[in-house]
Formats: C-alpha cells, sequence, structure tokens
C-alpha cells in the first residue's frame, strides 16, 4: 500500500482546487497497491466484498478477484465466474463460500475449500446475500437472491434445494444485507425488514420520493451496524432503524411479531450517498457532491464522518479523495465496505481502492505537527506518557515544536517548553541550548535550566550569564543572586565582569557592581565584597558582617555604617556580639566630631544599657539639648551621674527654664528656681507645687509677695494654699482698693479647706492624745505593781523573747514569770502560775 497523501502532492499539482482541510480527521487513507495495480489496469472494479481474512473484487469482465488486504493475489489463478460485471458479492461469516451474482444470468455459490456445497442458478439478478451461517452444515445451506422478487434457497432432505418467495411485487431488488435471522432489502418502493426465524415481515420503510422521478437509478446501501441495528443510505437520506423484542405486555391478546422496528434517525446530507458504514457512535459515509466544479466535470468523492442525531447530524470530519479518473464516474460507481472490528474502511472506484483506517496515535501526532498544531501534538504524546506512540515520542515532537517557536521568535514560549519534554536528561539540555544561544535568546532559557540534581557543563551557565552582562545588567543581578556560584566557575565570571566594567567606564551599572560584591563573596574575598557594598551603600553589608563574622573590620567603618543606615547601624553596635569588638568606647570616639550620630547611638545606648550608660550622661545631656530637648529633663530627673553646674550652664545658655528650675531646686537655691517659675515661665501651678513640694515657709512669702499686685494670681492663690498656709498671712496683705475677679469664690473655697486641714489635724490630735493615755496608763499600772519585765525575759510556755512593747498581750504573774496570752489555753480562767505552783496560790495570782 501506499499512503495516498504523500502521492497525491506528486501526481496532482495540477489539481488547483484541492481543499486543505483544517479540521482534525479521524481517519487516514492508504491507496491499495501490489498485485492490485495489475488487475485494474486492464479491468475495472465493479463491486467489492470484505472479509477479515481477504476480499473479493468483482471485475466488468466478470472476475472474482481474491486478495489480501494489502492487494496481493492469495490464488494463483482468479475465478472467471461470469461474462459481464458482477453485480454483488457476498462471503459467509466464516470465509469458506463466496456468492456473486451478475447480469449474464448466472449466480454461483463457490467454496474455497470444498465444492460439495457449490451452487449455480440460471437467473438474472442484481443482488445476493448468502447466510453468514452457510459454512455450517446444520444451517441449512441458505442464500437469498433478488430480481423483481426475493427468493431464498435452502437445502432440504436429500440435499435438494428449495425455493421460497419470501416477497414480490415491490420492483427490482437491488440490494440485500443479512445478519443472523433478520434480512433486509430495497428494491424502487423502499425497505423491507424480514424476520427469517418467524417468516414474516417485520416492516416496510417507504421512499419518501419515486425512483423513477430521479434522473438516474441510485443504489441503496444497506449495513447491519450490529445483530440489531439497520443503516440506510439512499440519494441524499441516511435512516437509522433498531429491531426491538416487544414486551409481554405488548403481545397479550395481540397477533404481532415477536419483533417491532423503530427509527431510531433520519438526516438528509447534501450529497447523494455511495456507501455506509458504522463507526463506534458514528457512521462513515461515501458520497459524491452534486454539483460539477468550474469545468463541468464531477467532482471528488467525499468521506464524511458524522455523528447522528435524530433528525439531525454533526459532521466530525471530512476528506475528499483523489482516486483515479474520478471525474469520469458517478455515484454507483462508488462501493464502500468495512471490517467493523477493524474499524477499517474500503472504498472503491473502477480504477482505484483506498483504505481508509482510524487515525493511531502516531497518525493524529503527525497530523497536527504537518498541520502546525504543536501544542495538541505535545499534549497528544503525554498521554500515557507516549505509550500508544511507535513513532513519535515525547522528545522529537518537542523538538519540532521548540524550532517552530524559534523561527516564529517566540522565545519565552520556547525556554517554557523546554522543561515539558527535556526533563533531566542532561545531553538533550545541553543540545537546546545551543539552539537559543545562536540566535542569543539564553535569557528566555535562564530561568529553566536544571539547578538541582542534574547541572549541566559549567560553560552552559556562564554563556547565559554573559549574555544578561551584555543585554540586561538587573537580569545578571538577579542570575548571580538566585544561581549557586557551584554552577559556574566564579573566577571566571568575575574576570568578564571586571573586563565589562573596564570596556565600559562610562556606562557603569550600579548592578553589575552589586553583582560584583556577590562574586567577591562567593570567591571568598570578603574583605574586597565588604568595600563594594559600601561603596554602593549597600544595607546588605551588616549581613556580610554577621554572616562571616568580619567584626575586626567595624571599628574602622564605623562613621561610614551610620551613614549608610543610621537605625540598622546603631542597632548593629549594640549587639552583643559587636560590643565585644566594639565597645561603646570606640564608638564615641570615632563619632566626637558628628554630634548628630552620636546623639542616636548615645541614646539608645542608655535606652538598652543604662548602668553602663551612665558614664556618658553628662555628654548626652548636652546632646540632648542640641537634638532633643523633650528627652533632657527625664536625663536630669533620674540620672546622678552628671556634673550639674554643667548642666545649669547649658540650660541656662538656651534657656530652658524648666530644667533650669529642676536643677536650681536640686542644688538648694529655690527662691531662684521660684522666681524662673514666676517671672519666666509665669506658671503658677507649677510654683504653687515647687512650694509645697519643700514646704518652706520663706518660699510661700515670696510666691504671696509676687502675687500681691496680680489679681488673677491672688484669686488662684486663694484656691490653692488653704491647706498649707495660714489664709491670714495673704488676706491681710491685700490691697483693700484691688478689685480681684472671682474673690468671693476664692475665698469660700480658702476658708473650706482651711477648715477642713483644722478638723483633720484636730481629730489626729485627738486619737494621737487618747493612745499615748492609754499606752502610758498600761506602763504606769505595771510599775505600780512593782512588776517589771527584763528586756530578755522569756515566755514561760513557748520560750521566745517577750516583747515589752506589746503589754496588752502578756500575762505576768507575782512570780515574775511570763506568758504570751496565746501560749496559756484559756488564760482567763488561769489564776495560778503553770510554773511555780499546780495548785491555787495567791501569792502566784495572775494581776
Amino acid at each position: 500500500m501506499e499512503n495516498t497523501s504523500d502521492k497525491e502532492e506528486q501526481n496532482n499539482q495540477d489539481d488547483s482546487d484541492r481543499e486543505i482541510d483544517e479540521v482534525e480527521p479521524r481517519l487516514k487513507y492508504v491507496r491499495m497497491r501490489n498485485d492490485l495495480d495489475n488487475i485494474l489496469q486492464n479491468d475495472s472494479a465493479s463491486c467489492i466484498a470484505v472479509h477479515p481474512k481477504f476480499l473479493c473484487l468483482g471485475s466488468h469482465w466478470g472476475m472474482i478477484h481474491l486478495l489480501d488486504h494489502q492487494g496481493n493475489n492469495i490464488q494463483s489463478k482468479s475465478l472467471q465466474a461470469h461474462t459481464v460485471a458482477v453485480n454483488q458479492i457476498s462471503i459467509d461469516h466464516n470465509g469458506d463460500f463466496i456468492a456473486s451474482c451478475s447480469d449474464d444470468g448466472k449466480v454461483f455459490i463457490n467454496g474455497l475449500y470444498s465444492i460439495e456445497n457449490n451452487h449455480t442458478i440460471n437467473r438474472f439478478v442484481k443482488s445476493i446475500a448468502i447466510d453468514p451461517n452457510y459454512y455450517k452444515s446444520s444451517s441449512g445451506r441458505r442464500f437469498i437472491i433478488g430480481d423483481d422478487k426475493l427468493l431464498l434457497y435452502e437445502k432440504t432432505f436429500l440435499s435438494r434445494i428449495k425455493l421460497t418467495v419470501l416477497c414480490e411485487a415491490e420492483g427490482a431488488v437491488r440490494s440485500i444485507a443479512w445478519i443472523g435471522q433478520f434480512v433486509a432489502w430495497a428494491s424502487d418502493k423502499g425497505v423491507r425488514i424480514y424476520d427469517l426465524n418467524a417468516r414474516c415481515s417485520l416492516g416496510f420503510i417507504k421512499w419518501t420520493r419515486s425512483a423513477e422521478a430521479l434522473p438516474e437509478h441510485y443504489r441503496c446501501n444497506l449495513r447491519w451496524s450490529d445483530d440489531r441495528t439497520l443503516l440506510i443510505g439512499w440519494v441524499d437520506i441516511v435512516r437509522i432503524f433498531q429491531i426491538r423484542k416487544r414486551s409481554i405486555q405488548e403481545m397479550v391478546n395481540r397477533d404481532l411479531p415477536e419483533y417491532v422496528v423503530e427509527l431510531v434517525s433520519t438526516f438528509q446530507v447534501d450529497f447523494y450517498i455511495s456507501g455506509i458504514a458504522p463507526l463506534e457512535n458514528q457512521l462513515v459515509l461515501l458520497g459524491c457532491l452534486k454539483e460539477l466544479d468550474e469545468n463541468g466535470q464531477r467532482q471528488r468523492p467525499t468521506v464524511h464522518v458524522v455523528e447522528p442525531k435524530f433528525q439531525n447530524f454533526v459532521i466530525v470530519c471530512e476528506n475528499s479523495l483523489t482516486l483515479r479518473g474520478y471525474q469520469d464516474y458517478s455515484c454507483n460507481d462508488y462501493h464502500l465496505d468495512c471490517l467493523k472490528e477493524e474499524n477499517r474502511f474500503f472504498i472503491v472506484s473502477p480504477k482505484d481502492i483506498v483504505v481508509a483506517s482510524l487515525y493511531d496515535a502516531d497518525d493524529r501526532i503527525e497530523w497536527l505537527l504537518r498541520h502546525g498544531k504543536f501544542k495538541q501534538a505535545l499534549e497528544a504524546v503525554t498521554i500515557n506518557n507516549g505509550k500508544d506512540c511507535k513513532r513519535h515520542n515525547l522528545v522529537n515532537v518537542g523538538r519540532v515544536y521548540l524550532d517552530h517557536l524559534l523561527a516564529c521568535e517566540k522565545y519565552d514560549e520556547a525556554g517554557k517548553l523546554c522543561v515539558q519534554f527535556l526533563g533531566g536528561d542532561k545531553k538533550l539540555w545541553e543540545e537546546e541550548v545551543y539552539k537559543f544561544a545562536r540566535v542569543h535568546q539564553l535569557r528566555s532559557i535562564s530561568s529553566f535550566l536544571p539547578r538541582g540534581d542534574v547541572k549541566l557543563d559549567p560553560l552552559i551557565y556562564e554563556m547565559v550569564l554573559c549574555e544578561y552582562l551584555k543585554m540586561d545588567p538587573k537580569g545578571f543581578l538577579n542570575l548571580v543572586q538566585e544561581w549557586s556560584p557551584t554552577l559556574y566557575n566564579v573566577a571566571a565570571v568575575v574576570s568578564a565582569v571586571l573586563e565589562h566594567l573596564i570596556a565600559a567606564q562610562n556606562q557603569r551599572h550600579k548592578e553589575f557592581l552589586e553583582a560584583l560584591a556577590i562574586l567577591y563573596i562567593y570567591g571568598g574575598s570578603y574583605d574586597k565584597a565588604l568595600a563594594m557594598y559600601l561603596k554602593l551603600r549597600h544595607k546588605g553589608v551588616f549581613q556580610l558582617i554577621r554572616q562571616f563574622r568580619l567584626y575586626y573590620t567595624v571599628s574602622d567603618m564605623i562613621e561610614g555604617l551610620m551613614d549608610l543606615d543610621v537605625d540598622q547601624a546603631i542597632l548593629f553596635f549594640l549587639e552583643k556580639e559587636i560590643v565585644s569588638f566594639v565597645p561603646p568606647e570606640v564608638v564615641v570616639q570615632r563619632l566626637e566630631h558628628n554630634h548628630r550620630y552620636l546623639y542616636l547611638y548615645l541614646h539608645a545606648l542608655d535606652q538598652k544599657d543604662p548602668k553602663n550608660s551612665k558614664k556618658y550622661h553628662g555628654l548626652l545631656l548636652r546632646l540632648y539639648a542640641d537634638y532633643s530637648r523633650d528627652k533632657l529633663l527625664p536625663l536630669l530627673r533620674r540620672s546622678d551621674t552628671y556634673p550639674i553646674q554643667q548642666a545649669l550652664d547649658i540650660c541656662s545658655q538656651r534657656q530652658f527654664y524648666p530644667e533650669m528650675v529642676y536643677l536650681l531646686g536640686r542644688i538648694g537655691n529655690t527662691s531662684e528656681a521660684l522666681a524662673l517659675m514666676t517671672r519666666e515661665l509665669n506658671d503658677m501651678e507649677s510654683a504653687i507645687a515647687f512650694c509645697q513640694e519643700h514646704d518652706d515657709e520663706e518660699l510661700w512669702n515670696d510666691l504671696i509677695n509676687y502675687s500681691l499686685d496680680k489679681p488673677k494670681a491672688i484669686t488662684f492663690l486663694l484656691q490653692k494654699i488653704g491647706t498649707y498656709v495660714d489664709p491670714r498671712l495673704m488676706v491681710q496683705r491685700i490691697d483693700p482698693f484691688l478689685e480681684i475677679p472671682g474673690l468671693k469664690k476664692a475665698l469660700v473655697k480658702m476658708m473650706c479647706d482651711y477648715n477642713l486641714q483644722v478638723s483633720v489635724q484636730e481629730g489626729c490630735k485627738k486619737t494621737l492624745s487618747n493612745d499615748y493615755f492609754n499606752l502610758h496608763e498600761r506602763l504606769v499600772k505595771c510599775h505600780q505593781k512593782g512588776i517589771f519585765i527584763d528586756d530578755d525575759q522569756m515566755c514561760g510556755a513557748c520560750h521566745r523573747k517577750i516583747i515589752v512593747r506589746e503589754p496588752r498581750n502578756l500575762v505576768v504573774f507575782y512570780c515574775k514569770h511570763s506568758f504570751h496570752e496565746h501560749c496559756l489555753p484559756n488564760f482567763e480562767l488561769v489564776e495560778n502560775c503553770v510554773i511555780c505552783n499546780s495548785h491555787k496560790d495567791t501569792s502566784s495570782s495572775r494581776k
């Protein structure tokens, strides 16, 4: 056999109207060659019958040729059965007997292996069908022929042939199809379905239009899809019928056949049907287009794969076939037969036979590649890991797709594709990477290169880095950061970067310098990397120092690190490991000329380590005065390690009065402090609080003297001093003619506060006096009785020392023995010393 697609491209270049069907086909077509070429060179095919073992080809000269499925003769000599064209051939199920008929008036039943059941009948018929079970001796050796009536021949007792007329007067029988117990035949009136077991008709499908009204006679094509489904194709109508067994309820009290025929689908197509065959749940239709081409010639026959609906259909795919001499042939000149089990279809014209079969995985992939559907081809080859493919695999399909994407300049898609089909094959990766290198598009594949268990030659990675170095500085930096230095020769890449920087003096990119620093780290040149980071002001310098413990270098770059990131640098200098190498003294010394950095550092040090930062408080208060005054007063209050006079001078120079008040108060210069609060700050509330804190009569007098000529100050002071100072001291000194706002309320508030204070004092005095006299009375009673307790007196029960200051808790006998009250059970009933006498004795009675 020969693939028709290749041959057509060679032999049909002048066929300008050839259509390229972009719909994915279900069938592939191969022209049958070998001995068939010689047969059709001298003769023409008139009909065909296909069996799984062989095929029988009937010719116009009456010959029956037995061929294998590749077109080779399987008999040395063909059967000269008829003298004119063979109309129809039928083969039994086992392939042992062949039945044929012709217009020469002969019907032959020929055995291929035995002549015992051969028959010859003289009758002009158009169609014949042999019993599928003819090879069985118990089958009755039946066959059916049709002319103007349908005749059944069968073998009876003593090998006699019995003739039965199954049907008549329906016009000439044109085709017959037999399966199991059912026979269907087509006449000029329609199609009848017959049950041979019940010897009854199951139904008649009448043509919707008269065959005589058509311009020419069209052969009806009958085909059993299975033992219950009949396919009918006539002119341009397709019908599908199904035989169903009636239920018991349907047959009760009715004289009905056991089976009934039901319509499954019917639809009309736009071409004449030359053959019909089943394909799974679809149909294969061989057709001839109704219209002539622009030259007035018949067009090529077409093969349609359709999916039938109830009254419609869906076209799955369709193909036009260039059969030899198709311009001269009509619908009845073409035949279609099939091997249902193998889904193979034999398309016959008088001078050509083409075999159609289902596309296998390789065929489908090949078609997809040929039509530029590379993505679908790749998906198809990956199904079941390509187990269904013999000619194609993931790698070769992927390579074709990759070449296509590179040719279309779709480099990013090509890079992603490599991961799909190259997998972990190092050799394949290295071969395909060079395709990207030739078009200077290594960047498109860089992120997909294997970098795990599978590693390519270091030269590959270096090529990629060099391309980025020349074309994409940022991408070069990203790769250096992302890739492990074990993938490539670090020294070689460093040299390439340095050469590039020298060659491009005026176009130095920051990314190249940062990448160079990282490469220095990979190569162990930490000092160079550190210097490069500082030059670039890269904040990764801190992590670099920590990671490789480069603490010995920190003392020389303190101010540089502060310039880089002051917050991170301060935190860095306060880390425990750093402090052991760079103590605060070194940091302070290095920053002595940069007061702002020094202020930030000392403030952070004071927050984290107050104990060790005390010696810097004198310096810190000056820095607070310059950069953060709000922190100055809290430092003055909590610290006692700074020089007070120096602090006072600093605050005096800057006129920081609240801080001066605190410092003056601390050194005892309260009068000056009060004067600042009243005259400079005009803060009476703070002045009163200051006087309350120091409780100095002279301070109160100063405050009163300050307020005497200020009505508002007098009002405020009268409201506040009632609980601290005798109000008369102020009231007597107020100018009687001075107008004071809110004086009445202020006086009432002052008197209430003063009375409250007097009441509290009297109550406290009374309580104190009562407690004093009560205690004194007990002490006097003890001494009057002559009872004295030594300071080292011990309790007679618990032997613990008795505290003389708690006489209420003591029990003292005249014998001088003492006890705690809680050490004597039922002490109120005890009258005698439990030590001296267990009996009642007045000399030891309790007092």
